[in-house]
This record gives structure tokens, C-alpha cells and sequence, in this order.
């Protein structure tokens, strides 16, 4: 039997976009996206849980969402999820979770504050979804936030 793995996230940038490219000119550009969400804790009372994810994206969407992106905006995420675990500054072994987008759209209304581009009808980048060949390879990089 096959396997599958795909996430679909719909949260709030931690911080702005950051685009690189690679020697071969493949625009990539790295943000984070929290979700929350509410829970009863033993008391009764109501705590907010927060998940943060790093996500990666390749191409075009990868130079629209370091154009229309930015800190505290709403985005739909939808790409592969893996777990990496790193050794923090201070010597403790910890995981992240890391998206590698195969769809992006950013949501909320034209002219909302963090961003530009997109509209409430959830304005996508560039219409047509990348293949998982134009999805590029994953870089090494340092994985604390």
C-alpha cells in the first residue's frame, strides 16, 4: 500500500518572509505560521495552545509570498510535513516541524494590515500548483527560529 503525507494549515505569519535563492537561480523563501487553538485545562479554565511550524517554499510562490507575505497575516498552507530534531543554543535536543508548500494563498482582506495582494476570495499565487519536481530539493540549514 502507498503512503501519504500532507498537511493543511491555516495560520498567522511569525515573522516576515526571508527569500534566498540557489545557485541555480530557485527563489526560497522561509517563514513561520502559529496556529491556536483553546482548551479546558483541570480546573475548568479556558488556555490557549499554540503550534508553531516553519515552511518552505520554492519558485514563484516562493517570490509572491516574500512580496505579499508579512508578519501577523493570515495564510493557507497546504505541503508535506516533517519532524527535525535539532540541539537548541543551549545543548537540549529539540523538534520543529517543518512544511515543505506545495500551495499557498493568502487570506483576509485586500489592504490589510502585514500585506498587500491577496483578497478575502482568498487570493492564491500564480493559479496553477507546482508539480512535487518543481517543489526543489530541501537545503540544509540551521533549524532554530
Amino acid at each position: 500500500m502507498a503512503s501519504f503525507n500532507k498537511i493543511v494549515i491555516v495560520g498567522y505569519l511569525g515573522r516576515d518572509p526571508e527569500i534566498r535563492y540557489t545557485p541555480q537561480g530557485m527563489a526560497v523563501c522561509n517563514f513561520s505560521i502559529a496556529t491556536t487553538e483553546r482548551r479546558k485545562d483541570k480546573s475548568g479554565e479556558f488556555q490557549d495552545a499554540t503550534t508553531w511550524f516553519r515552511v518552505t517554499v520554492w519558485g514563484k510562490q516562493a517570490e509572491s509570498a516574500n512580496q505579499y507575505l508579512s508578519k501577523g497575516r493570515q495564510v493557507f498552507v497546504e505541503g508535506r510535513l516533517r519532524q527535525e530534531e535539532f540541539t537548541g543554543q543551549d545543548g537540549s535536543k529539540r523538534t520543529s516541524l517543518e512544511v515543505t508548500a506545495t500551495d499557498v494563498q493568502f487570506l483576509g482582506p485586500r489592504g490589510e494590515e502585514g500585506g498587500g495582494g491577496g483578497g478575502s476570495h482568498g487570493g492564491g499565487f500564480g493559479g496553477a500548483r507546482p508539480t512535487s519536481s518543481s517543489a526543489g530539493p530541501e537545503p540544509d540549514e540551521d533549524v532554530p527560529f
